[in-house]
């Protein structure tokens, strides 16, 4: 009955996807949804924009052996990434004639910054990308009787197919499915482990102690330092990234968009608490689930529930990975077809556009599945990912938004300057100070010294930014 269910709920992503696609008629349909969704569909495709193989399977795992200060990053930075995108920047980019965020670039510093920031934003998703797959890897492999190798295969050409057909109709559609899935999921879940715990008091006083900390245990620069970084991350990293940008455009207004961005802020910020207060009662009920600390929540509930609640469980489960994994895919693909390829070709049509797209969805999905099978560390390719925008694109996507004087060459160093020493410092030369500093430091740094010696004159600001 298990794997049935599981089976026939991947199917019906499927025909949601092939429903969807009758509403895509054009490039802009494709990857905005015709900027039509209202609030309440653009509030539950921007909740769904990183809630997946970390909040439900990394977060929880981290919490119970590190307490608070070991998920700053997700989901406090996460939520951060969110709030700020609708206190700010919402209004700010959604009036722009762009399809992509390497659009906005072009529009700005000119092209040389629109290819830049694509080459540099596309593989940026790799990370992300492969740690969702990873997760329905393992996840499949837990259901059913194939290799963790081959369930990535499996989910990723299933979420690959139905981004195809509907491109974010079919993301904007599934998500919302996934999401009333998942609320109802992990509200029943807690509800279930809530019960067992007779006197809350008691069981909070028998964490070990700063367990709860909100702060840096140590008053110095190195730490609040290391602190911070984890608040950045994707708490600033995920503000220049296309998928969060995708999904604030699609929205029927940048008064709903706005809105719609800090309502999923508000719900990441208190369901994805929901994942961290399961794990944390399941390993002090049952301390054998340590063992396997990689699939904590799936496996206390394929251990310890009953089959109702294993089917409950699953579908949450799969509808984040479906949900985070699809948006992430469209995100690069857009910028490969719309920013890298579609300059490339002569006199394209939109049809012809659409259909270079779709080929970039297979690409990065080729591609993604790769790096799934080879490396497999969860924890490590989400981190790496967020970090890979923060230091390349932050600073000029901000410079061209509030400096005037900010040059096309600004921002050209920037990019390169962020990224090159970042990875120094990632995975050369690491130390005590996060790479992210240094690459921010360089970014800023590489802004300033091209602005300075290459001033704005060949490039005008457009007046709308």
């Amino acid at each position: 009955m298990l794997v049935g269910f599981v089976i026939f709920y991947l199917l019906l992503n499927l025909v949601v996807g092939w429903w969807a696609s009758k509403k895509v008629h054009s490039t802009q349909d494709f990857i905005l949804a015709g900027r039509s969704l209202p609030f309440a569909l653009a509030t539950m495709v921007t909740f769904a924009t990183w809630f997946g193989s970390e909040t439900m399977l990394g977060a929880p795992r981290e919490f119970v052996h590190g307490g608070v200060l070991a998920i700053i990053e997700e989901p406090f930075g996460a939520a951060l990434g969110l709030l700020i995108v609708g206190s700010i920047y919402a209004k700010k980019l959604y009036p722009l004639p762009v399809l992509t965020f390497s659009d906005y670039f072009r529009i700005r510093f000119g092209a040389i910054s629109e290819k830049l920031s694509a080459i540099v934003m596309i593989p940026s998703y790799f990370g992300w990308i492969s740690a969702q797959l990873v997760a329905l890897g393992m996840t499949l492999h837990l259901l059913l009787p194939i290799t963790t190798e081959m369930g990535i295969v499996i989910g990723a050409v299933l979420v690959m197919t139905y981004t195809l057909l509907g491109g974010m109709w079919s993301i904007t559609i599934t998500d919302f499915l996934h999401n009333i899935i998942l609320i109802i999921g992990l509200l029943f879940l807690a509800y279930l482990l809530l019960d067992k715990i007779p006197d809350w008091g008691i069981f909070i006083d028998q964490q070990p102690a700063g367990f709860f900390r909100f702060i840096p245990k140590e008053n110095t620069w190195v730490d609040w330092l290391t602190y911070s970084a984890a608040w950045m991350t994707i708490g600033l990293g995920s503000i220049p990234q296309q998928d969060i940008f995708q999904r604030v455009m699609s929205a029927k207004s940048a008064k709903i968009a706005s809105k719609a961005s800090l309502a999923a802020g508000m719900m990441y910020l208190s369901i994805a608490m929901l994942p961290l207060l399961i794990a944390l009662i399941a390993v002090r009920l049952y301390p054998s689930l340590l063992a396997e600390d990689d699939l904590l929540i799936p496996n206390l509930v394929m251990k310890f529930t009953p089959y109702g609640v294993q089917i409950l469980f699953l579908g949450a489960l799969l509808s984040a990975l479906l949900s985070t994994t699809s948006g992430a895919i469209l995100a690069p693909a857009s910028v490969l077809g719309e920013n890298l390829l579609k300059p490339s070709l002569k006199n394209p049509d939109d049809k012809k556009v659409l259909f270079y797209i779709r080929v970039s969805v297979v690409l990065v999905t080729g591609a993604c599945i790769w790096m799934a099978i080879t490396r497999q560390n969860i924890f490590e390719l989400v981190s790496e990912a967020s970090a890979f925008s923060l230091v390349s694109l932050f600073i000029p996507l901000n410079a061209g938004l509030w400096w005037k004087k900010a040059s096309p060459m600004g921002s050209h160093l920037s990019m390169i300057a962020g990224l090159l020493v970042w990875s120094y410092f990632n995975f050369i030369n690491p130390n005590d100070i996060p790479s992210v500093w240094y690459g921010l430091v360089a970014s800023v740094i590489g802004l300033l010294v091209g602005t300075a010696f290459y001033p704005a004159n060949l490039v005008k600001p457009n007046a709308d930014l």
